[in-house]
């Protein structure tokens, strides 16, 4: 047994987390869809005292005690919520918990509407990553196609039409000269290389 061990009992354990990304974003959109839910129970309540109060005209709040149970959603809900969650990037948690706070706070619902609006959260990011994917995908075969066309136009660049250069040879030479001419046609500019200039 080494001194090393022996002393490694009292070395603080790692605190970086041996989880994957996508694990803590679950993780951290299920915990935020229960406090949401929580938070929507305590408003139900609020608005129930509150009619309550209205309605007899007696503050009975100090009286009532409410039960430990609260609304939580199913087991297979959950696993079906927690799966979309498996879709969501780790760079979109942020976004999408800012979008559900949004929505619970534009709605008010009550807990049992609260996954709901959470379900349908994560199936517009799910929409939105999925489009961002495929705009890159294009974006990216866009510029592979580019860089073909561009290596044609460096090529093309390279040579040079010189229509009006002394040495072109024309039909009129060949015949005066009584020689039979080429095979290329005259009429043609003459290309060269700019490395010939």
């Amino acid at each position: 047994m080494s001194l090393a061990s022996w002393f490694r009992w009292n070395e603080p354990p790692n605190r970086i987390s041996q989880r994957n990304p996508t694990e803590m974003v679950v993780e951290t959109l299920m915990m935020e869809l229960s406090w949401q839910m929580k938070q929507a129970e305590k408003q139900q309540r609020e608005r129930e005292n509150e009619y309550r109060k209205i309605k007899t005209g007696v503050d009975y709040g100090w009286l009532v005690s409410y039960p430990k149970q609260s609304y939580d959603i199913s087991p297979g809900e959950r696993l079906q919520l927690e799966d979309m969650c498996t879709k969501i990037h780790p760079s979109y948690c942020g976004p999408v918990i800012l979008r559900f706070r949004q929505v619970v706070a534009e709605y008010e619902p009550e807990a049992q509407e609260v996954s709901r609006l959470f379900r349908s959260v994560l199936q517009e990011a799910a929409e939105k990553i999925k489009e961002e994917e495929e705009a890159k995908k294009l974006a990216k075969q866009w510029n592979t196609k580019n860089r073909t066309s561009l290596s044609l136009t460096t090529f093309k660049s390279r040579s040079r039409i010189s229509p009006f250069i002394s040495d072109i040879k024309t039909i009129s030479e060949d015949v005066e000269r009584g020689t039979q001419p080429n095979r290329r046609v005259w009429s043609m500019p003459e290309f060269r290389n700019t490395k010939d200039f």
